[in-house]
């Protein structure tokens, strides 16, 4: 049994609500265009972020509690819970080690019984059932009993001996053929195509996915207490979860650092502000209009929807230092009236705004449209401008109205004329010292104006020097307007060559982990045979490793110089190709840094092989450019096939059609849901195959 999904993705702004209904109707109207087994099994239809929002790891000292112990004691008791917190969109169990009753054919002794794989399907679907069989003695109009009874049945099997003992066929003297004639009934999973661990013990892997329009901060925290809950409330001795990566770690630590850059920022303004005005009624009346103005800027962005994120923190540091500027005009034209035209605070303020007022409502006015274009940018891109843009344009507008209204109704209270101090005390003796160093160097700064000006080639090189110096500078900075960062975490791609068994990529998958788990700065390593993150699919040749690293203070290395040790580690391991690539700059712009695209073939030939010539010449292309650093893909159209012919005419005379000869294939090789079963308060499946030994290779099969 296999799996598959579809992605649909929508335009930006699209009401997910609206996309998901538009989605489940276009589905419904194909339903009956599935196969039968399709429609059993079921179609989901779910919507969801793109980006991965949380990886848990729980983990055993215990022994005894296998993958698939763990695997479904969390199943049972931990993502129940995990998906009825709000926010949370899409929770799962990477890989299907769920709980199921395994019966084992054993395709020889079927053929001496001449028992079809149909004859044990249908036993196990008449036998295996649920009934209600009614009343006795329920009233009705034809007489009336004195009691009522309710008839009960046993309800579905649940363990490996009733199932065994299912009757087949029997004959007239008491001979009964039963599944376990032909089988081996087994309480097993689901799949075995998975492999998860956590620092090399085996682990049950969650993944978690955010709701859209849901705040990530918010929906972590309330899974992490839930986390605790269950921790103390459920789990048995020796478990344990670790966290191995979280899309807040890195969010946090990022906002930790602008709001110590903010406050940085506020500090010097006050700190410059003083140190020119000289007086703490003067500095005090800007430090009051910055803090007002950012606090209203917070005020109207969580009107327009936005949160506190990197972008408005960001557009917050550098209002900081634009708000500033209107209150220190107004401070200081206020301060001009009353030292060189002796007039009181209250007249002196009117006088300066009477000339300035007019002046700072051009200049708000026209820094304010500086930021009006951003905001029309479309598509994904143009939501984060338009959210820095926004949170600008509020700031400037604010802080000019606060710079006509609060700030000269501070003036007008607060400011008093300097008067003479009798005492030399050490602040003024350093603000003498200041002063005249001050104006010494406006002397000299003049001085050096009027002496290059009139020198042309002097002047021009120093422009020159300063637009080369920019351009160097320009070169070392990250490029984008949200470039990639080290955000404590990376994977590694994993994908063995075409046919490989999930054994053989257990093994790479071990070696990465055993040569990187010493590495300095390394924290945890969890790893995944038998999934591939990029495609969001499962394959016996995909691995996953996720590296989670030590918190950004506790280690020297960046991510870069981890992924390099990493690499000069594994260099030695040939056996399949790996590729380290750290997550993407933004949650949700794919599963990875860089950029990835579709080739998409409209010859309509469906020529796999033509294809596969195709994109392997274009990635060789592409690794030949230099501004690409690494390129790959993971289409691969050369895996081992048999294409099963089937003599129709010969069939025919046997009286077989092509219906039971591959209805027969697909239950011994490829495993068939026979029906289904009630156990630990969970729904499990019957799963019908032939015994690994009989299907290990194509003679045997």
């Amino acid at each position: 049994m296999v799996s598959a999904s579809c992605k649909f993705y929508s335009e930006t702004g699209t009401d997910p609500d609206v996309a998901a209904i538009n989605v489940q109707n276009r589905v419904n109207s194909v339903m009956g265009e599935l196969p039968a087994e399709v429609i059993r099994n079921g179609v989901k239809i779910a919507k969801e972020e793109n980006a991965m929002l949380m990886y848990l790891s729980i983990h055993s000292t215990n022994p005894d509690h296998d993958e698939k112990f763990l695997y479904n004691f969390a199943d049972i008791n931990v993502l129940a819970e995990l998906k009825r917190i709000n926010g949370v969109g899409y929770a799962d169990i990477l890989g299907a080690k769920e709980y199921a009753m395994r019966v084992w054919l054993e395709p020889d002794k079927m053929a001496a019984y001449q028992v079809s794989t149909d004859e044990v399907l249908e036993v196990l679907e008449n036998y295996n059932v649920e009934a209600a069989p009614g009343k006795i003695g329920e009233n009705s109009d034809k007489g009336t009993t004195p009691l009522q009874y309710t008839l009960k049945y046993t309800g579905k099997f649940n363990s490996v001996e009733q199932y065994e003992n299912i009757p087949i066929r029997s004959t007239p003297n008491g001979e009964v053929l039963k599944i376990k004639d032909v089988a081996n009934v087994e309480f097993g999973t689901m799949y075995f195509d998975v492999e998860a661990k956590f620092n090399g013990k085996p682990a049950a892997s969650i993944l978690l996915k955010q709701l859209p329009g849901s705040n990530a901060r918010q929906v972590i925290s309330a899974v992490k207490e839930r986390l605790v809950t269950l921790k103390q409330d459920t789990f048995l001795p020796g478990m344990d979860y670790d966290v191995s990566f979280d899309v807040s770690r890195f969010l946090d630590a990022s906002v930790h650092e602008v709001i110590k850059t903010l406050l940085e920022a506020f500090v010097l303004v006050a700190i410059v502000v003083f140190l020119f005005l000289q007086d703490l009624r003067s500095t005090l009346i800007p430090v009051v209009a910055v803090p007002v103005s950012l606090i209203g800027t917070l005020v109207f962005t969580q009107f327009l929807g936005f949160s506190l994120n990197l972008i408005t923190l960001f557009a917050l540091v550098l209002a900081v230092g634009i708000v500033v500027d209107n209150a220190i005009v107004v401070v200081e034209a206020v301060h001009y009236k009353m030292t060189h035209l002796h007039l009181e605070p209250r007249a002196a303020t009117e006088q300066a705004m009477t000339e300035i007022g007019p002046a700072i409502v051009a200049i708000t006015l026209v820094m304010g449209s500086v930021f009006v274009p951003l905001a029309f940018i479309d598509g994904p891109s143009g939501i984060f401008y338009r959210q820095f843009s926004l949170s600008m344009l509020i700031a400037i507008v604010l802080s000019g109205i606060i710079a006509v209204t609060l700030t000269s109704s501070m003036c007008a209270a607060l400011l008093r004329p300097h008067e003479a101090t009798s005492g030399r005390s050490l602040l003024t003796r350093f603000f003498d010292r200041f002063n005249a160093g001050y104006l010494a160097f406006e002397s000299r700064y003049a001085g050096l104006v009027r002496r290059t000006a009139a020198r042309r080639l002097m002047t021009w090189s120093l422009l020159g020097a300063f637009v080369a110096g920019t351009a160097m500078i320009a070169g070392k900075v990250p490029k984008g307007f949200i470039p990639n960062e080290d955000q404590g975490v990376f994977y590694v791609s994993v994908t063995s060559p075409a046919g490989a068994t999930l054994e053989r990529t257990k093994e790479v998958i071990n070696a990465i982990a055993t040569a990187g788990r010493d590495i300095e700065g390394v924290e945890s390593i969890s790893t995944l045979a038998g999934t591939n993150i990029l495609s969001d699919g499962t394959g016996a040749t995909y691995g996953t490793c996720l590296v989670n690293l030590k918190p950004w203070e506790e280690r020297t290395q960046s991510v870069d110089d981890i992924i390099e040790a990493f690499k000069r580690r594994t260099e030695h391991i040939q056996a399949a190709d790996i590729e380290f690539f750290p997550p993407p700059a933004v949650p949700g712009y794919g599963n990875a840094s860089g950029f990835e695209l579709r080739v998409l073939d409209k010859t309509g030939r469906g020529d796999f092989g033509e294809m596969q010539r195709v994109v392997d010449q274009f990635i060789v292309d592409l690794k030949g450019r230099p501004e690409i650093g690494s390129a790959f893909t993971i289409f691969n159209a050369n895996y081992p096939q048999y294409t099963v012919n089937i003599d129709v005419e010969k069939a025919a005379q046997k009286g077989v059609t092509v219906d039971n000869a591959l209805g027969t294939l697909q239950t011994l090789i490829g495993s068939e849901y026979a029906t289904n079963f009630i156990r630990f308060g969970q729904m499990y499946k019957v799963m019908v195959q032939a015994l690994p030994e009989y299907r290990a290779t194509p003679s045997k099969s």
